[in-house]
């Protein structure tokens, strides 16, 4: 009987780990659609067909773009970031065709991080943080326990509230510094390296927003809407 247990018990946390698995994978999927399939494109147009530095480029920005469209079409709605990231993919195909300048075309990818880094910070002055939307999902889980006790931290703790704008305030900055950072890098290093060390950069400035941000907002809020909810259970529990 033990060892049927023991047997199921191991079949079922093997289910929940490929879920885990495939669920993570699916998080990620549009990431390395982004970011794997433009630079191998790249490279496989430029050495291995010989076409121009700026036509490798146009040609391998095609994915990501339709991909964004072909998001828009589907949701049947116009979501503002992918409106956005749609635009600027266009725009600097177009100039990038009519001037003819490689080093444009890669520096075009900063004109999201610094519009959505800027749009951030601004949102935090005005007292409503940007980032709280995706946040909030991750801290509450769905609970409606801990949808109250967010409810109640929200309205009547200050360091709740100074903590969830640290947590967009952390996000804004990291992507205005990833947008210097494309940009000094596209006009002073070779365009065959700012290819991929584009690609380090933004996935080195995701890093830091997440570790970061996670460890001077999101965490702490966490912290404070578990204990919030526990006191409010207990609270429940001596009245009952």
């Amino acid at each position: 009987m033990t060892t049927n247990t023991g047997i199921t018990g191991i079949t079922r946390a093997g289910k929940t780990s490929a879920t885990n698995g495939r669920g993570v994978l699916r998080n990620f999927a549009p990431l390395l659609i982004d970011v794997a399939v433009p630079l191998g494109a790249y490279y496989l147009l430029k050495n291995g067909f010989g076409t121009s530095t700026v036509m490798a480029l146009a040609l391998s920005s095609v994915v990501p773009a339709a991909r964004t469209g072909w998001g828009v079409l589907k949701s049947r709605e116009v979501n503002g970031l992918a409106a956005l990231i749609l635009l600027v993919n266009v725009v600097s195909l177009l100039l990038g065709f009519v001037a003819g300048d490689a080093r444009l075309m890669i520096a075009k990818d900063s004109a999201v991080s610094s519009t959505i880094g800027i749009g951030i910070i601004v949102s935090v002055v005005l007292g409503k943080p940007m980032m709280t939307a995706g946040m909030k999902p991750w801290v509450v889980k769905g609970d409606p326990g801990r949808e109250a006790a967010w409810a109640r931290l929200h309205a009547g703790s200050a360091r709740f509230r100074r903590a969830e704008r640290v947590f967009s305030l952390v996000w804004g900055v990291v992507l205005l510094t990833e947008c210097v950072a494309r940009v000094v890098g596209a006009y002073t290093l070779p365009v065959d390296t700012m290819v991929w060390v584009g690609n380090v950069i933004m996935v080195v400035a995701l890093g830091l927003g997440f570790l970061v941000g996670g460890a001077l907002g999101a965490a702490p809020m966490a912290a404070m809407v578990v204990a919030e909810t526990k006191a409010k259970a207990d609270a429940v529990l001596e009245q009952g």
